[in-house]
């Protein structure tokens, strides 16, 4: 329970006045419970749209798409926003890359990022909107969130210190896979074979991309890249649901 916990916690800003001791162990397993904040993610968002402004699908797209960076706290937007800049400012550097991804300061090629998801994200929404299928919004969250888990089985983690070279040293790779696989399985139950096996193909070959920059940049993967993962893998699950 502690490590759903400490999952909530460090992926949403949800009111949760819990103090839990956060042991490198118990911070490895809420990786487990990643796909289930998603869903809660999910849950949060599809409330929204019950709003009585359904009329105007585009106030609403934007109500949702707000709470969606809202709930979140943008953690993963500027993990987008820090790997954008050291990708394409690095010049293929390692620590000229690391160094970026701490800088606080955004340049300009993440806030073409950050507006590209965005408003990405934000015609998803009204399409769902105005095909009254607003429920799909709810796939993108919870897919997302297997990305962590996925790298950190796949893709060292560059940072000798933090959060990340915990995970990775003391994730439980065997529930992990049961996991992914469990979330599969859902997908399967809701899209359909046929679709939700293209779904995963699609959003693995991207994730597959992702982490060939991260490796021919900075040989790795830090909590920056597996943000921006996290931001594309969500728009590459809407498009594929819109189409």
């Amino acid at each position: 329970m502690q490590a759903f916990l400490i999952a909530i916690q460090f992926l949403t800003r949800l009111p949760l006045k819990i103090n839990i001791e956060w042991k490198q162990e118990t911070v490895a397993a809420s990786l487990l419970w990643y796909p289930l904040v998603g869903f809660i993610i999910g849950v949060c968002l599809l409330g929204f749209s019950l709003l009585p402004v359904a009329q105007n699908s585009m106030l609403l797209a934007a109500i949702i798409l707000s709470v969606w960076v809202v709930i979140t706290g943008g953690l993963h937007l500027d993990g987008l926003a820090d790997s954008a800049d050291a990708w394409v400012g690095s010049h293929g550097d390692k620590i000229r890359a690391l160094e970026i991804m701490k800088d606080p300061q955004a340049g300009p090629i993440a806030v073409i990022f950050l507006v590209m998801v965005l408003l990405i994200k934000f015609s998803a929404i009204n399409s769902f909107i105005l095909q009254d299928e607003v429920y799909l919004i709810m796939a993108s969250p919870v897919i997302a969130r297997c990305v962590p888990m996925i790298l950190f089985l796949t893709t060292p983690y560059v940072r000798e210190q933090g959060l990340g070279s915990g995970m990775a040293e003391y994730l439980p790779r065997n529930l992990a896979c049961i996991v992914l696989g469990l979330v599969f399985f859902i997908c399967i139950l809701l899209l359909g074979c046929v679709q939700a096996a293209l779904l995963i193909v699609i959003a693995g070959c991207v994730l597959w991309c992702l982490r060939y920059l991260m490796m021919r940049v900075i040989d790795g993967m830090t909590g920056d890249t597996i943000g921006a993962a996290i931001e594309i893998v969500e728009v590459v699950v809407l498009v594929f649901l819109v189409i």
